[in-house]
């Protein structure tokens, strides 16, 4: 099976281009991130992500909604993610309950300002089911994401992760870990060739640090779906300015002649 691109709202990503390039929004106040996403959108990734646990009023729903509205008009014709990365896999702290997450990501799902939402697969079974639940009302892709920013598992817990995504009907299955050597950015890679040709849906994976800075450049190659590049600040560590990554995929385009 083929590598598959990122569908949103019914039209492929970067025109079916792997890898497609996202830039995070990571501002802390509703001033400063409308001047990021309007800085970022000028730098034309192909999907901007709000990374809402980094909002210092991610607890009051009207301003979040005002904001997704800015973040839609400022990004123009470029979509939006929507996250709130749980602590546990390397998020914010935040002063919300998952029951009240879950009533934002009902909110902003509504508002018709994003494309697409992610939410970890290790969340309460009852939680995710609900998320997949309200994506698909909506018309939204759903990312199923997994962060370890401690290690990278074994082969095996690689290829469960990317299969659980699948098994809970996710658009898009996101694996992302950290590398403690060379050959650990070398089976990220491994498990995300394996994955990209057997799931029936998008993959996403990197490798994480500065180890595994290389798989955000070639992540591509190996079927990856979408690569994480900084717009004006990082979301994780081994984010690579746009500009950089997009020279180092058009450089391994050419060479492979396509």
């Amino acid at each position: 099976m083929q590598a598959q691109p990122i569908v949103l709202r019914g039209k492929p990503l970067a025109a079916g281009r792997l890898p497609a390039v996202c830039a995070p929004l990571v501002a802390r106040t509703p001033e400063a991130l409308v001047a990021e996403a309007a800085a970022v959108a000028a730098l034309r990734p192909d999907l901007l992500e709000w990374r809402v646990d980094f909002f210092e009023r991610i607890a009051d729903t009207a301003q979040v909604l005002a904001s997704a509205r800015a973040v839609q008009q400022a990004a123009g014709d470029i979509p939006v993610l929507f996250t709130r990365r749980a602590q546990r896999e390397g998020g914010q702290a935040i002063p919300l309950t998952e029951p009240q997450v879950l009533a934002l990501y009902e909110a902003v799902a509504a508002s018709g300002t994003v494309a697409a939402m992610d939410f970890e697969m290790g969340n309460a079974a009852a939680d995710v089911q609900q998320v997949r639940a309200l994506t698909r009302s909506h018309g939204l892709a759903l990312v199923l994401s997994f962060h370890d920013f401690q290690r990278t598992p074994p082969d095996a817990e690689l290829d469960a992760r990317f299969t659980e995504a699948g098994r809970l009907q996710a658009d898009v299955a996101k694996v992302a870990v950290m590398p403690q050597s060379l050959d650990d950015v070398h089976r990220l890679l491994g498990a995300t060739l394996r994955a990209s040709g057997r799931l029936s849906i998008p993959v996403i994976s990197m490798s994480m640090g500065g180890l595994g800075a290389v798989t955000r450049l070639c992540g591509g190659v190996f079927g990856s779906a979408l690569t994480f590049a900084v717009g004006s600040a990082p979301s994780a560590p081994g984010q690579v300015p746009i500009a950089d990554v997009r020279t180092a995929v058009s450089v391994l385009q050419r060479a492979g002649g396509s």
